[in-house]
C-alpha cells in the first residue's frame, strides 16, 4: 500500500496541514503507511459551519429523513468495505476478522438507527411521556419533549475501533439533529479517514452536516459554545482533562466520556467443569482476551473463579489460548496481531510489571521472543497472551485498578460466595461490562443485586443460550453502553437513549390545545 496523506474534511471542503505532520505505521513491519497534519486548519471556521450549515439542515429534517442519511452513510461504508478491512489491516494491526469486527459494526449502528429513524417518522419533535394538567383546570397544560440543539457534536474516538467508534456516535447525534466533527485517533486514522472519503463521496450528506478532523485537534476544543457536546472515548486520565478545559466548564458542555474499564468474568459455583457453561466461559473469556490483542474496551481483565477450580480454569484457559496463533494479521492462519502502536507496546510491558507485584504469571512468558509467522525479530509490536494469577485476591491492589490494555488477564480465586464474588468485582471502582456464568438463578439475583450498581451492563451466560449467546464484548446498538465510576460516567447507545444524549428535553406549558398542536401530541 503506497503512502496516503490524510486529510480533514472542514466546512465543506478537504483540507491538509501546512506540515509533514505524523506518521501512521504498520504496527507488524513498523513501516509507514500514512502521514496526517492539522497544522494551521481553521477549526473555529469548521465548527462554525457545521452549527450553520450542517445544524440548519438537519433541523428542518424528519427523523425518518434523518436515518436516510444514515442508512446512505452505512450503504456508502458496505461499498467499500473490502478497502476499509484492508486499511484496519494494514495500519491497526488486525487480523481480517477482528476488522471484520469493526467495520461491520460501524456497517450495522448505522442501518440500526436509520431504521430506527424510519420508526420514528416524519416528525420532528418528540414526546418524553404524557403530557400532564398543571392546575384544577385542564386547560393549563405541560408536556415534556425532545428537541435538536443549536450546536456541533464533537466526537474524539479511541485506537482500537476507527470505524465503529465513530459510527455509533455519529449515528445517534445525527438522528437527534446535531451535525458531527469526529476526530479519531492519529496512530490508526486510516480507516476513519477512509471512512469519510467514503460518506463523503457516495452519501452525498448536506453540507455540514459531518466534518472530520485527521490528525491533532489543535484549538478546536477551545471553540467549543453553550449548545455543543463533547462525546469522548479513551482513557480515564484523558476524559479528566478535557472535563476540565476551560471552554467546557466555562459553557458548561455535556461531556460524554467511556474510559477505562477492568471488566469482569465470574464463573458461578454451580458450573462444573466440562459442562456446556464452563466450555461458554472458557470460549468467551479467551475471544474476549485475544481478539483485536485484548486493545477492546470491553475486553475481560479480570477473572474470578471459585477457588478449588482456579488450577482447573487456568489448564484450559491456557489450551484454548494455545490454538491462537500469533503473527503478522495479513496472513490467514494467524488470529492475532501486534498492539496498535509503539505506545501502546511501552504501556503494556509497564501495566504487566505493576499487575506482577500483585501476580504471578500462570500462562504465557513475557520473556520470551515472540515467534509466528510473518514475524520478522526486531520488528513490530507484538506481545504474548498472559494469564496471571493473583496471590490474594482481596490484598491485590494493581489488579483491582489498573487497566493493562492488552491479551493480559488475571484469575482471581474467591469463595464462591455471590456476596464475596461481588465485592471482588466492585472493587473496580466501576466497568462498562460484568460477565457472570451460571445456572442458579439465586446466584445470578445476588450477583446483580451487588455488581449492577458498579456497572453499565450484565451479560448472563449459562446453558441455556450457548447456542445464542453473543458474548460479553458485542456492543449492541439497542442496549446501553457505558458505565460509571472508572468507567468514565457516560452512556451511549441503547437505542432511543443514544439519541436523546444528542438532544434537549424542554418542558412546554401553556394553554392545553396550544400545547398539543405544536408538540404533536393532540389526542
Amino acid at each position: 500500500m503506497a503512502i496516503q496523506k490524510i486529510e480533514s474534511h472542514l466546512a465543506g471542503e478537504w483540507c491538509s496541514g501546512t506540515s509533514e505532520g505524523a506518521a501512521l505505521v504498520n504496527p507488524a513491519t513498523e513501516e509507514v503507511v500514512a502521514t496526517s497534519s492539522t497544522d494551521g486548519l481553521d477549526f473555529a471556521k469548521g465548527l462554525a459551519f457545521a452549527r450553520e450549515e450542517g445544524g440548519a439542515a438537519l433541523r428542518k429534517m424528519t427523523f425518518a429523513e434523518r436515518g436516510e442519511l444514515l442508512q446512505r452513510m452505512s450503504d456508502a461504508l458496505q461499498a467499500e468495505r473490502e478497502p476499509l478491512i484492508d486499511s484496519a489491516i494494514v495500519n491497526g494491526g488486525c487480523t481480517r476478522g477482528d476488522a471484520k469486527f469493526d467495520v461491520d459494526g460501524a456497517i450495522g449502528v448505522l442501518a440500526y438507527y436509520a431504521r430506527l429513524g424510519k420508526e420514528l417518522g416524519d416528525v420532528r419533535v418528540l414526546p418524553d411521556g404524557e403530557g400532564m394538567a398543571l392546575a384544577r383546570g385542564a386547560r393549563f397544560w405541560g408536556q415534556h419533549v425532545w428537541l435538536p440543539r443549536r450546536g456541533v457534536a464533537v466526537l474524539v474516538n479511541a485506537f482500537n475501533f476507527p470505524s465503529w467508534g465513530f459510527a455509533e456516535k455519529a449515528a445517534c447525534s445525527i438522528l437527534g439533529g446535531m451535525p458531527v466533527v469526529t476526530k479519531p485517533a492519529t496512530s490508526t486514522a486510516l480507516t476513519s479517514y477512509l471512512c469519510t472519503k467514503a460518506i463523503v463521496e457516495q452519501a452525498k450528506l448536506p453540507a455540514g452536516v459531518y466534518s472530520f478532523v485527521g490528525g491533532s485537534p489543535g484549538d478546536m476544543l477551545e471553540h467549543l459554545g453553550v449548545q455543543d457536546i463533547l462525546s469522548f472515548t479513551g482513557s480515564a486520565s484523558t476524559g479528566q482533562k478535557l472535563r476540565s478545559m476551560a471552554a467546557v466548564i466555562k459553557n458548561s458542555v455535556p461531556v460524554n466520556v467511556e474510559a477505562d474499564s477492568l471488566n469482569a468474568a465470574v464463573l458461578g459455583p454451580d458450573v462444573d467443569i466440562g459442562s456446556d457453561a464452563w466450555d461458554l466461559f472458557i470460549k468467551d473469556v479467551s475471544r474476549e482476551m485475544s481478539q483485536k490483542t485484548g486493545q477492546k474496551c470491553t475486553a475481560v481483565r479480570r477473572i474470578f473463579v471459585p477457588a478449588d477450580k482456579v488450577a482447573d480454569v487456568i489448564d484450559a484457559l491456557g489450551a484454548r489460548l494455545d490454538d491462537v496463533q500469533i503473527g503478522d494479521p495479513s496472513l490467514k492462519e494467524v488470529r492475532m496481531g501486534p498492539l496498535a502502536s509503539a505506545a501502546q507496546l511501552r504501556d503494556v510491558r509497564a501495566g504487566l510489571g505493576k499487575l506482577m507485584e500483585d501476580a504471578d504469571v500462570a500462562y504465557g512468558d513475557p520473556a520470551a521472543p515472540i515467534e509466528g509467522p510473518g514475524i520478522t525479530a526486531g520488528k513490530g509490536y507484538f506481545f504474548p497472551k498472559l494469564i496471571l494469577k493473583a496471590r490474594d485476591s482481596h490484598g491485590a491492589k494493581y489488579v483491582h485498578d489498573l487497566e493493562v490494555f492488552g491479551p493480559v488477564a488475571t484469575v482471581c480465586a474467591y469463595s464462591g460466595e455471590a456476596e464475596d464474588a461481588a465485592a471482588l468485582v466492585a472493587r473496580g471502582q466501576g466497568g462498562l461490562v460484568a460477565s457472570i456464568y451460571t445456572d442458579d438463578n439465586r446466584f445470578a439475583e445476588d450477583m446483580m443485586m451487588g455488581v449492577a450498581p458498579f456497572h453499565g451492563r450484565l451479560y448472563f451466560g449459562s446453558s441455556k443460550i450457548v447456542d445464542q449467546a453473543l458474548g460479553s464484548g458485542l456492543v449492541l446498538p439497542m442496549c446501553c453502553h457505558g458505565g460509571p465510576g472508572r468507567a468514565g460516567g457516560g452512556e451511549e447507545l441503547g437505542g432511543m437513549r443514544g439519541v436523546n444524549h444528542f438532544m434537549q428535553r424542554t418542558a412546554i406549558q401553556g394553554n392545553r390545545a396550544m400545547v398539543q398542536a405544536i408538540t404533536g401530541t393532540k389526542e
